[in-house]
């Protein structure tokens, strides 16, 4: 199992350069065990940060990383979509910045306001795969960190190929690089 995963993970990053063009939705999300009583902040201490750009009707690309500073978002969003896209992300701080470097359409919605759509703003694609990768995943209860990243590449890859037959792709993989 852990070879087709392998195999899986191979593929997702050989689609990439995944250049978006369009509205992509940016967003960030924190995989672990759930927060410990009694601890301060949002509990998010110890757990991997995964940051996620959903082409609207199109692909989902993952990716961990180690903070959600900007500079580290804006190096994977210079990377992955296009300068002539129009940006959706949630009022996160870590996308301070996309229109100095180039990205003039950068639509947010701010959460913290309880607003989660305004028009055709809004980052409930990406919020969606989110729910959909943490709710496969539980069933798994507990993954090693080692191991993360191919699970999580096995949820992209079901996501974007969510209405195609899984099967048939997942055999050619094989057929194509031998177990």
């Amino acid at each position: 199992v852990m070879e087709i995963r392998h195999r899986i993970y191979d593929f997702c990053n050989s689609e990439s350069p995944f250049i978006a063009l369009g509205d992509v939705e940016l967003d960030e999300s924190y995989f672990g065990a759930r927060r410990v009583r009694g601890k301060r902040g949002r509990g998010a201490y110890g757990k991997t940060i995964v940051f996620g750009l959903l082409k609207r009707g199109g692909k989902v690309y993952t990716e961990i990383v180690p903070d959600c500073k900007s500079k580290t978002l804006q190096d994977i969003v210079r990377g992955k979509v296009s300068a002539k896209s129009v940006i959706h992300t949630d009022g996160w701080r870590g996308y301070d910045g996309l229109v100095d470097i180039g990205y003039d359409k950068h639509f947010r919605v701010n959460h913290g306001n309880n607003e989660f759509a305004n028009k055709q703003t809004h980052i409930n694609g990406i919020e969606s795969f989110w729910s959909f990768a943490k709710t496969r995943l539980v069933k798994f209860h507990g993954i090693s960190k080692s191991t993360f990243n191919l699970h999580l590449k096995e949820c992209e890859f079901r996501f974007n190929y969510r209405n195609d037959n899984l099967y048939a792709i997942i055999l050619k993989l094989v057929r194509n690089n031998p177990l």
